[in-house]
């Protein structure tokens, strides 16, 4: 723990971005005051150093890899929505507030920060619904369906009809987000941030750029993995 609490926060921000949420969790301002140690910076605002720690450390830790093909359609729809459904809720108010702040004190200079503050700010409204849509009639059903062929029973049919049809809802949405966040990848020139940035601007567009790829990793497993076997069991289901 010594070590971490010697280094500068803005220093471990630079280092690892993820941690951002931590400090601004706990009011630790890691942009204009990040030249100060994190003990320092704890000891200021009355802050329990080995806590803020603690959250850093989680936030440092190296991804699941999950054997995602091995796993049954429960345990699929459960890792979903306890890592991705998960970090996009999570992750969603610090970027709003994030791009807010870039955009008001760089939109002269930079205007494209507008346009991304508002791809950003739809996706994050149509992602919200869309995953709960998904947690409450999609993956429900899918789970139901499981539970009929391990124990033999019937399975009512679904007020949706066929399974094909919130199946094709979700991956409609899913290229509407892609392509959503194509526009912002070229509207941020590939998430790098402009000479003049300052350390929340280049922290947002590192997050912007994670939140694609945890995005590209949450549709890969949906629309390539679970969905696939998912109409495979509705099939067998209804022969």
């Amino acid at each position: 723990m010594t070590l971490l609490t010697e280094k500068k926060v803005g220093k471990i921000v630079a280092e690892n971005f993820r941690t951002a949420k931590v400090f601004t969790e706990f009011g630790i301002d890691f942009c204009c005051k990040g030249g100060v140690k994190l003990s320092d910076a704890c000891s200021t605002r009355g802050l329990n150093v080995e806590e803020v720690v603690g959250k850093l450390e989680v936030i440092m830790q190296v991804a699941d890899q999950s054997p995602y093909q091995e796993m049954s359609l429960s345990q699929l729809i459960d890792h979903i929505v306890s890592v991705h459904h998960k970090y996009v809720e999570e992750t969603i108010p610090a970027l709003k507030f994030y791009l807010e702040k870039i955009e008001r004190v760089h939109g002269d200079r930079h205007a494209e920060l507008s346009q991304i503050r508002e791809e950003f700010f739809a996706a994050a409204d149509a992602l919200t619904i869309h995953m709960k849509k998904e947690e409450f009639i999609l993956f429900p059903y899918v789970k139901a369906m499981e539970d009929a062929k391990e124990n033999n029973f019937p399975l009512s049919k679904p007020h949706f009809g066929h399974i094909e049809n919130p199946i094709a809802m979700m991956e409609e949405e899913h290229d509407t987000e892609g392509e959503r966040f194509r526009r912002i990848d070229s509207l941020t020139q590939s998430y790098t941030p402009p000479a003049d940035a300052c350390q929340t601007y280049r922290v947002a567009f590192s997050m912007l750029q994670e939140f694609e790829q945890d995005l590209h990793t949450h549709i890969h497993l949906e629309n390539n993995v679970l969905f696939p076997k998912a109409m495979m069991l509705y099939s067998d289901l209804n022969q």
